[in-house]
């Protein structure tokens, strides 16, 4: 955690004195507020260790942006990182869920390898139509198979991977951060698809 340090805030033409959050009041704010905290995040994500991941993150963010804030404001500054760290959340599970139920028809398609299949997913995809309680927990289990099989693709099909689905980044986002052209970025991802939908094949799953 950083340190905290009195300083003098202006308001209007005039300067008074307001007393800003101490190292120890910070202290105390966040080991008062983490149960209720792990508690919210838990109703939301159903999942101890994506709630307490939420909570600690929801944490760091506080103590990092906003240390320097007077003690009073730390309540509903936190309830607001909080729930933008819970939607956070369901935004990034959602694309990689979605991902792996489209897999399959994203494999076979005939576009080329400069193509990036998350514009394909964003396209088809209806946020209206939530998966049912089976299908979330078929698509949990090839997420994680998916995520060992990461590990064995070429650096740079990896990294294009990480940065789109994961990350969320655009295609100028993921080739600016790798130092390579949009084209490339999206003959990456294509050959990261491919790659990674043969290997559930393999294993037997047909989503």
């Amino acid at each position: 955690m950083i340190s905290i340090t009195n300083s003098l805030q202006k308001s209007g033409p005039t300067t008074r004195r307001i007393p800003l959050v101490t190292r120890k009041e910070l202290s105390d704010f966040l080991a008062g507020v983490e149960r209720r905290a792990y508690k919210q995040a838990l109703f939301a994500v159903r999942d101890d260790q994506f709630a307490l991941d939420i909570v600690q993150d929801s944490m760091m963010k506080l103590s990092e942006k906003y240390s320097s804030r007077p003690a009073a404001e730390l309540p509903m500054l936190f309830q607001r990182i909080l729930q933008n760290t819970i939607r956070d959340h369901f935004r990034r599970q959602k694309v990689r869920l979605t991902w792996t139920t489209q897999v399959s028809s994203l494999a076979g398609s005939d576009n080329g390898d400069e193509h990036d299949p998350l514009e394909t997913l964003l396209a088809n995809s209806d946020s209206k139509n939530n998966p049912a309680p089976s299908d979330q927990l078929q698509q949990s289990q090839t997420l994680e198979i998916i995520e060992k099989a990461l590990q064995l693709l070429p650096h740079r099909q990896r990294q294009a991977f990480l940065l789109r689905y994961w990350e969320e980044m655009d295609v100028a986002e993921t080739a600016a951060a790798m130092g390579c052209s949009q084209g490339s970025v999206k003959t990456h991802c294509s050959r990261a698809t491919h790659a990674l939908a043969a290997l559930l094949k393999d294993k037997g799953i047909s989503l």
